[in-house]
């Protein structure tokens, strides 16, 4: 049977191709593409594969790639607030970026970290995850309920820009990746949600503030 999409519950996506064997779909609404449902991972799957990782805040690279979320986010936070790294993965580390600057930041991950939410917040930081997103409509949606009205949220995935660059996009051959984003994605979470747009570097960072009378 052929799924639904996971973001905006329109039905009948077309299939499209990725850089490796898995069925993929697109959204003729919100532009997500997605994976079918039936490859996704399993909870142990995941976990083993993301302990691959090490990354840490001795690794100058990983330093430098996280920078690329927190340095133009910087600007739109003070020393009074508090927020989140949602998604913090096994090596915590953005958090500790934000701490150098004064401002609190707690960590929090779903696999990792599993940690009791101090909700709401005046931040969220969500770097490489929104692309690991099962079913982003919930996940979005709870990332959404956490923050303030007014408050700012920091995302890092790359976005898709064509099908033909899809279709041979290394993005798609990580197992662990299952949803991806276009502009017009975050322009249906902004309009939907209400989100406004305050920076965007067009290719994988996006800063958004949610409208101070949503709810």
């Amino acid at each position: 049977m052929q799924p639904i999409c996971p973001l905006c519950l329109t039905p009948e996506p077309a299939k499209v191709s990725g850089a490796d064997d898995r069925p993929y779909y697109l959204c003729s609404h919100c532009s997500l593409i997605f994976v079918d449902p039936g490859h996704h991972l399993s909870l142990d799957e995941e976990r083993a594969y993301y302990g691959t990782h090490h990354n840490s805040i001795e690794q100058e690279g990983y330093v430098n790639f996280l920078n690329r979320v927190v340095q133009p986010t910087l600007p739109y936070l003070d020393t009074t607030m508090r927020g989140l790294d949602y998604g913090c993965g096994p090596g915590p580390t953005l958090s500790q970026l934000v701490k150098r600057q004064g401002i609190d930041c707690e960590d929090y991950d779903p696999i990792f970290l599993d940690t009791p939410l101090r909700s709401p917040y005046d931040f969220i930081f969500a770097t490489e995850c929104f692309e690991h997103f099962y079913y982003p409509r919930q996940d979005i949606y709870r990332i959404y309920s956490l923050l303030k009205p007014g408050g700012v949220l920091g995302i890092m995935t790359d976005r898709w820009v064509s099908l033909d660059h899809f279709a041979t996009w290394h993005y798609t051959t990580d197992p662990t990746h299952t949803s991806f984003y276009h502009d017009k994605t975050f322009e249906f979470l902004c309009d939907h949600l209400g989100f406004e747009t305050l920076w965007s570097d067009e290719t994988r960072v996006i800063i958004l503030r949610r409208h101070e009378d949503s709810s």
